[in-house]
């Protein structure tokens, strides 16, 4: 028996120290830390300085070499007017499409949480513009809009509506309108997620209260729905508004840049000068321009968050 005791005792021991340890919670908080800090150090920190570093440099996809070059890449995408132009795109393209998307987004939420017969399918259909693959769906919207074949044309035609085809892509402006179009379509439901559930955090007291002081639809959407969901309103038009920075998918497959480079953004023009022209220095520095745009914009959007959830 006392062998038995002397053998059970550094076991409970053991047992004693695992418990003592799952229970302190600034150890438990690093264990669950390692994954996400490895993640951005992996693919966001090191990608980022070496960004950096090849923005200073000759580096080329024809010679890896590393030598130094000073500012001649910022010169040379300086004195770019494609450059320029894609600056200006991504401006355009980032606001509109944030505006639209959390607009839309806060409409589609009200239809999803409202009650009816088949609610739950309308929420999966709703959903699916997200959840489809980018390249798969932007490939559908291709054939939509085709110059010649558009689907959407033939409708507009058949309705006396337009009496040629309007050759979405073809045009500078359309092919621009058409870009912002299917990615407001893709994150509107992202959005709508996001919105939909400040919405279903409101307390039904209140909107029922409202509704016995007479107040009507507009009056609780502006004055309880709208106020009571806005710091996730801002969190949707933040991710909106890196998802927009960042995309590159839309505008290689529905246009690649084209015609003659007028819808080119900053992440597409920087692919097709890094990776498709082979200058990496050039590529790097067109894309450290994203990081100042989406840094002011994560801030801007952060700040106005704490000043609503301080209200």
């Amino acid at each position: 028996m006392a062998e038995a005791a002397i053998d059970e005792s550094p076991r409970t021991a053991r047992a004693i120290a695992r418990t003592r340890l799952a229970d302190r919670d600034g150890f438990l908080a690093w264990i669950f830390l390692v994954p996400t800090v490895v993640y951005v150090i992996a693919l966001v920190a090191v990608p980022f300085f070496l960004a950096i570093a090849f923005a200073f440099s000759d580096v080329t996809s024809g010679d890896p070499s590393y030598d130094w070059a000073g500012l001649t890449n910022f010169r040379r995408v300086f004195n770019d007017a494609v450059f320029w132009q894609s600056l200006q795109n991504t401006f355009v393209f980032t606001i509109v499409s944030m505006l639209l998307i959390v607009v839309l987004g806060k409409v589609l939420a009200n239809i999803l949480v409202a009650d009816f017969r088949g609610k739950w399918i309308v929420r999966f259909l709703a959903l699916l513009p997200w959840t489809t693959p980018v390249a798969l769906s932007t490939v559908t919207w291709l054939w939509l809009l085709h110059s010649i074949y558009s689907p959407i044309d033939w409708v507009l035609r058949n309705l006396g509506l337009i009496g040629d085809n309007v050759y979405w892509l073809g045009r500078p402006t359309t092919a621009m309108i058409s870009i912002i179009a299917v990615h407001v379509w893709r994150l509107v439901p992202l959005a709508a997620v996001i919105i939909m559930v400040g919405i279903l955090s409101i307390p039904n007291d209140i909107n029922e209260a409202a509704r016995i002081d007479g107040a009507g639809f507009w009056r609780r959407m502006f004055e309880i729905t709208i106020p009571l969901t806005s710091p996730l309103i801002a969190v949707s038009a933040l991710f909106g508004a890196i998802f927009t920075f960042t995309d590159i998918a839309v505008v290689q497959v529905l246009t690649g840049g084209k015609p003659g480079n007028s819808t080119h953004v900053l992440a597409s023009w920087s692919y097709i000068r890094g990776i498709g022209g082979g200058d990496i220095g050039q590529g790097a520095v067109i894309a450290l321009f994203l990081f100042p745009l989406l840094l002011a914009a994560a801030v801007l959007i952060l700040r106005a968050v704490r000043r609503m959830e301080t209200i």
